[in-house]
This record gives C-alpha cells, sequence and structure tokens, in this order.
C-alpha cells in the first residue's frame, strides 16, 4: 500500500519536472531566436557584413553575451546611466579598446617632453558659471568617428583647436586627423599618440591642413608633404591645465574645450546615456575632449565629453561624467592629463 502511495506521488513529480524542464528548454530556445533577430536587425541598421556563417556565430555569440550584459545592467536599476546595444555590440571589450582607443604613453618617447606653464592656474572658479556648454557657442565641430584606428589622441586634440579657433576668430573650420596620422612621426598613428605632441607638431609644421584636403582613412598612410604645406589652421602654443585638479580643470573649460586622456573600460563601450559613474579602466587609454559641464537638478555634477565613437554611441556620441569625485585624479582620471591648444 506504501509502495503504490509512494508511486502514486513520484509518477506526477517526475512529470511535473519533465514539463519544468521542457518549458525551460523552450524558453531558452525562443530567447536564443529572439537574440537572433536582434542581432540580424542590428546587422541591417549598421551595414554588418560577415565573411561566413563561422564568423556570424561567433559574432552572434559576442553579440548575445553583450545584449544580456546591457539588459541586465538596466533591469538592475539604481543607476545614474544606462547602456545601451550600438555599433559595437558584436566586439570582445578587449577588441574593441585594442582598436577604438589609443591614448599612448611610450616609456621611451621620440620626443622630450616641453612642459608649458598654465596661465589660469591661481585662478578661483567663483565667477565660473555653474553649467556652460560650449556647443551653445556654435563653438563644436560635428561628431566624428575614428573607427578601427586608434588615433583617438589626433580627434582630441583638433576637436580642441576646431573650437579653439571658432572662439578666436569666428570660423569653425574641420581640420585633418590623417595628417597627424600620417605626418606627426612623435606620435605612433593608429597605434596611439598624446595630444601635446600633436600640438607641438601642428606648431613646428606651421599649421594643419582641412579635412576636405587630407581626408581621413582609418589607417596609417605615408606623410604627403604637398597636403601638408596647404594650411587651414595654425596654433601658437599649447598648455597643460593643473594635474588632478577639477576646479582648475573646470576653469579651463570654460575658457575653451580642453584635450584630456582617461581611462576606460567594458561599460564605456556600451554606454547608452545619463551621468557616467560606473566602472573605469586600469590606465589611461583613450583621448577625449571636455566641451562643457553641468549640474542636474538633484545635484549630480557632470562633465560633458566629445568623443570619437560616432554619433550612435552614447548621448548622439557625447557622454555625461561624473564631476568631483572622491577621486583626485577625477572619475576615470578624468583630470590626471588636461591641456589645450593656444591660437
Amino acid at each position: 500500500m506504501a509502495s503504490t502511495q509512494k508511486k502514486a506521488f513520484v509518477i506526477p513529480l517526475l512529470m511535473i519536472l519533465v514539463t519544468l524542464a521542457s518549458d525551460q528548454a523552450v524558453s531558452r530556445l525562443l530567447d536564443v531566436a529572439s537574440i537572433s533577430q536582434k542581432h540580424e536587425e542590428w546587422m541591417s541598421r549598421h551595414g554588418r557584413n560577415y565573411l561566413d556563417s563561422a564568423e556570424k556565430d561567433m559574432r552572434f555569440q559576442i553579440f548575445k553575451k553583450n545584449y544580456k550584459y546591457v539588459e541586465k545592467f538596466n533591469n538592475a536599476g539604481n543607476n545614474t546611466y544606462k547602456l545601451s546595444i550600438n555599433a559595437f555590440s558584436d566586439l570582445t571589450t578587449e577588441e574593441f579598446l585594442a582598436s577604438h582607443t589609443g591614448f599612448k604613453m611610450s616609456p621611451n618617447p621620440r620626443v622630450s617632453k616641453t612642459t608649458t606653464p598654465y596661465s589660469n592656474q591661481n585662478l578661483t572658479d567663483d565667477e565660473v558659471p555653474e553649467s556652460f556648454d560650449w556647443r551653445d557657442q556654435g563653438a563644436v565641430t560635428d561628431i566624428k568617428y575614428q573607427g578601427s584606428c586608434g588615433c583617438c589622441w589626433a580627434f582630441s586634440a583638433l576637436a580642441a583647436i576646431e573650437s579653439a579657433l571658432k572662439i578666436k576668430n569666428g570660423q569653425l573650420l574641420d581640420l585633418s586627423e590623417q595628417q597627424l596620422v600620417d605626418c606627426d612621426t612623435n606620435n605612433y598613428g593608429c597605434n596611439g599618440g598624446i595630444m601635446d605632441t600633436a600640438f607641438k607638431y601642428i606648431i613646428e609644421n606651421k599649421g594643419v591642413a582641412a579635412e576636405t584636403s587630407y581626408p581621413y582613412q582609418e589607417s596609417d598612410g605615408t606623410c604627403d608633404q604637398q597636403k601638408t604645406t596647404n594650411t587651414a589652421a595654425q596654433i601658437t602654443g599649447y598648455e597643460d591645465v593643473t594635474s588632478n585638479n577639477e576646479q582648475q580643470l573646470k576653469i579651463a573649460v570654460h575658457q575653451q574645450p580642453v584635450s584630456i586622456a582617461i581611462s576606460v573600460g567594458e561599460e564605456f563601450k556600451s554606454y547608452g546615456g545619463g551621468i557616467f559613474n560606473g566602472n573605469c579602466g586600469n590606465r589611461l587609454n583613450h583621448a577625449v575632449t571636455l566641451v562643457g559641464y553641468g549640474q542636474i537638478e538633484e545635484g549630480t555634477k557632470y562633465w560633458l565629453i566629445k568623443n570619437s565613437w560616432g554619433t550612435s554611441w552614447g548621448e548622439n556620441g557625447y557622454m555625461r561624467i561624473l564631476r568631483e569625485s572622491s577621486d583626485p585624479q577625477g572619475h576615470c582620471q578624468l583630470a590626471a592629463k588636461p591641456s589645450y591648444p593656444i591660437v
């Protein structure tokens, strides 16, 4: 009798377990199918094609991992920023950082560092407004895309120069990153560089060409000396803002956009909006341009970053990142090495 009752209990239990397992399997299949459809839509939206089915499957697996990472983060809530699927969502973090960053301090630099004094180091920020955006003044060129060439240093330096020229003489020019990539032999082209060395090259070359004269190729090339003589803009010098001092950095940014180095990691790749206060990288590896700063209603202060990853990233190519963090170097070390050109 007891044996019969036990069987009567076990059999329905097994059926329930089988049903649950079956439901979970179906759910997983539906989940994969749903993400597969999203991957197809993503490929179409970004014009992505793969060599063969093996590469497509590999990229789908990466896309699926990134998609789930973004969904899990956003569903957790209680964050001041969100992540999103973008043009880089079929790349691993390692692949992306290797190809889309490029700030590189060489242990054996090809040229000695020329330190220039920061002329505003004794100023206070009492009269500097709490919010300021150089885009409102029409002094920021459109968001650009460096592609898979590690020359963020060139985009950062020229973004600062383009803005400085507009502020100085009212003309907003689009300048040639490719000239810096090809011709600045004291930096490393698509293999990295720093902004101060780019400023120094432009001073010594007596200018830099326009983008239309020396267009961007997303790769290293041979310096076209003839094009380098057709200069569209010049600078007379550059200054390094006091390191690790966000108050002085704020004063500098109110004066003009500033080139900075920053430490970026996995969350940067998928940043989709809001004030970023999340995980950074473990070293300075990327270069961007500060074009403003502000404060939201809740009191959180932020810097406004112009990036060179296209408009599908972040807030149409921009990022708001925490200002006045507890780290003396600023969030993600953004206050470690700021500088700007003089025109």
